[in-house]
């Protein structure tokens, strides 16, 4: 597996593949890797001549600075995970001045109102980030295929869209999220909860099942409720939100029309770490 540290050394690499004639998978990270990444290399593996991996932290998506200095980093930790999996070829760690080359600030994106839903609404600003960094990426990296978790949905969503609005030679397939055995959605940010508390959040996981049992069968403020009265008889957890959003418009909904498809989504904070979760309802 290559280390590629610089703009320029990536630019050669990517030339010489595409020399060869080689599809390009690429998955972007911002590193503290888990199995939930390697599910995205899985993928990229079957449909790609090269898979590529980047770690990059990101400082224009943190609203909150405490956040970004507190984020888990162990690039050397994520260098050895890349290279046993034996899924990733080449891993690009660049510099921020070989993302931002001038000032370390965000575009503006219009991505037709899915950035002002759920997490736009008390992370102003936070998708100009996210679609600056990964247009950037896609403009070096060349990928033919992209990779994105769905457990941050409104991302993978925005990321579509963005993609669509400007024109980027690229797939963007979505990844079904990655569960550990107790249904927990992995996350690099659950790496700060003690062991007793990730197996505690699992009643997230139970929860979404739930919803899904109870959607059409009750009603959504009914649901809310529902979920709200679980929430508060758990120690150490806050509900930051619980919605019913349409998948293609991540527009809340209080009411359930038959012809469009429905997701959950939740927000947790436990013991300070902010735990987010998804679910298609069926």
């Amino acid at each position: 597996m290559e280390v590629i540290k610089n703009k320029k050394t990536l630019q050669d690499f990517i030339e010489r593949q595409k020399e060869m004639g080689k599809k390009i998978g690429f998955a972007p990270t911002m590193g503290a890797l888990h199995k939930g990444h390697l599910s995205l290399y899985e993928e990229a593996r079957k449909d790609n001549d090269l898979v590529i991996s980047s770690i990059f932290v990101n400082p224009t998506q943190f609203n909150n600075p405490e956040d970004l200095e507190k984020y888990p980093r162990d690039v050397n930790r994520d260098i050895l995970i890349l290279e046993n999996s034996g899924l990733v070829d080449a891993v690009y760690i660049p510099e921020v001045a070989d993302i931002y080359p001038e000032k370390t600030e965000s575009r503006h994106y219009d991505f037709d109102g899915l950035e002002n839903e759920m997490e736009g609404k008390s992370r102003p600003g936070h998708f100009d980030g996210v679609g600056t960094v990964v247009e950037e990426l896609f403009r070096q990296v060349k990928p033919d295929h992209a990779y994105f978790g769905e457990k941050d949905f409104q991302q993978l969503a925005i990321i579509k869209k963005m993609v669509e609005k400007k024109h980027l030679p690229v797939k963007i397939i979505g990844v079904s999220i990655y569960r550990a055995e107790n249904g927990l959605a992995l996350s690099s940010r659950n790496q700060r909860l003690h062991e007793d508390r990730k197996e505690a959040s699992k009643v997230i996981y139970e929860t979404l099942v739930k919803v899904n049992d109870w959607f059409r069968v009750i009603t959504i403020p009914e649901i809310k409720e529902r979920v709200t009265d679980i929430f508060d008889q758990q120690q150490g957890m806050k509900l930051e939100y619980f919605l019913i959003a349409d998948e293609n418009t991540l527009k809340e909904t209080d009411f359930f029309y038959k012809d469009r498809n429905y997701r959950a989504f939740i927000v947790v904070v436990v013991d300070g770490v902010r735990l987010i979760d998804n679910m298609h309802l069926d």
